[in-house]
């Protein structure tokens, strides 16, 4: 298997998500009301799975990897999209963050905020997962040997192995905070 098989497996999960956040926004639409379970089940989707996970292989392991070698034009273009695709993500992330938070604390004019972000996702996510899979992933294999794949596809393992033990350190590091300051 080549290394971007487990990053097209996790865009077939990623892609789910549009769906859902379209039904939320009806839902805003209709009733003025957004459901903060769902924002904050969605951001934790976006940052950890998304993001630390899957970016997190794609920019640590793949894209450092890309940066090592020659790149036609072309590639380095794209390669660079790609990464300011990433960081606009995750401002749309920490925004949605933000205006939830404003929700959650009463501000009903923070609903526009939360749609906007949304939005914006949606908007982004299927054509930078066209962009990764039907002209980036398979191209860029080429610059590797077999040998340097292997290694790639085996640090992706390595890399969402640790990922799961990351995340709830985090946790019990910002719950321990929380306790200090009590």
């Amino acid at each position: 298997m080549k290394p971007i098989g487990p990053l097209m497996w996790e865009h077939r999960l990623i892609e789910q998500i549009v769906p859902l956040m379209q039904k939320e926004i009806r839902d805003i639409q209709s009733t003025r009301r957004a459901d903060v379970v769902f924002i904050e089940q969605a951001v934790d989707f976006f940052r950890t799975y998304t993001d630390r996970t899957h970016h997190g292989k794609e920019e640590e392991i793949l894209f450092r990897e890309l940066e090592k070698k020659p790149l036609s034009p072309e590639h380095d273009r794209i390669l660079k999209e790609l990464m300011k695709e990433h960081v606009y993500a995750r401002d749309n992330v920490k925004g949605l963050v933000q205006s939830g938070q404003h929700y959650n604390e009463g501000n009903v004019e923070a609903l526009g905020a939360i749609v906007t972000h949304f939005n914006n996702l949606i908007a982004l996510y299927p054509g930078h997962i066209e962009k990764e899979d039907k002209f980036f992933f398979f191209p860029v294999m080429d610059y590797f040997t077999p040998e340097e794949q292997n290694k790639m596809l085996a640090e992706f393992y390595e890399f969402d192995r640790k990922m799961i033990h990351e995340k709830y350190q985090g946790i019990m590091e910002r719950l321990g905070a929380n306790v200090r300051r009590w």
